[in-house]
């Protein structure tokens, strides 16, 4: 385990980067935003992060409280990392920085690596109201839990039992969604985005 550093400024903002400023912490928040976790699936999902780095973060974020990690019975019998109720509390902190970071995204680099799933979040922010939101794109379906207080905010794959909503896009609407350069439901009403489904969420989209 790291020595932990500090700023030494009696600041609240000082004092909260000393927890979270170090590079990758708020990358593995955001995959542990998904639920529990095993280590390879988080390497697998923070492409160019070293596993000795990951693995220190870990420990990082497991002593200051914002992870735990725990032992999944059989036959799945592997450890697994899931955030505290202090860690998920990052979410709004993300979802700012995400806003924030719009005007840096800019078109996809060839070297910028890609999962379907990083775009939950900018989807999140753009969604009103609660419900199950299944996505689906080319790249891959991942799930949201629109307006839930606790418990994952997304996941990958399918939505684990009937959604409220299902939006089919592409990726190039998804990206533009996330730029903020169209919001969800000019999409809708341009026919970029498809929605299908009898939940609130899905009914609001295609009543605006």
């Amino acid at each position: 385990m790291s020595p932990r550093r500090s700023y030494d400024q009696y600041c609240s903002a000082a004092r909260a980067l000393d927890v979270v400023g170090d590079r990758w912490t708020l990358l593995i928040v955001r995959e542990l935003l998904a639920g529990a976790r095993r280590y390879t699936d988080l390497h697998a999902d923070l492409p160019g992060v070293s596993t000795d780095v990951l693995a220190s973060r870990l420990k990082d974020m497991e002593r200051d409280g914002l992870a735990t990690r725990r032992r999944l019975p059989p036959p799945g019998a592997a450890n697994v990392y899931e955030l505290t109720p202090r860690g998920r509390e990052l979410l709004p902190v993300l979802q700012a920085l995400g806003a924030w970071g719009q005007a840096e995204l800019g078109e996809r680099r060839p070297t910028d690596a890609v999962r379907a799933h990083w775009f939950a979040l900018p989807l999140l922010r753009a969604l009103d109201g609660e419900g199950l939101v299944e996505v689906r794109l080319e790249e891959g379906h991942f799930h949201l839990y629109v307006g839930a207080e606790e418990g994952p905010v997304y996941g990958d794959g399918p939505a684990p039992r009937e959604p409220d909503a299902v939006l089919v896009l592409g990726a190039d609407t998804c990206a533009a969604v996330a730029r903020g350069e169209v919001s969800v439901t000019d999409a809708v009403r341009d026919g970029r985005i498809t929605v299908t489904g009898d939940g609130a969420v899905a009914k609001a989209l295609r009543e605006t």
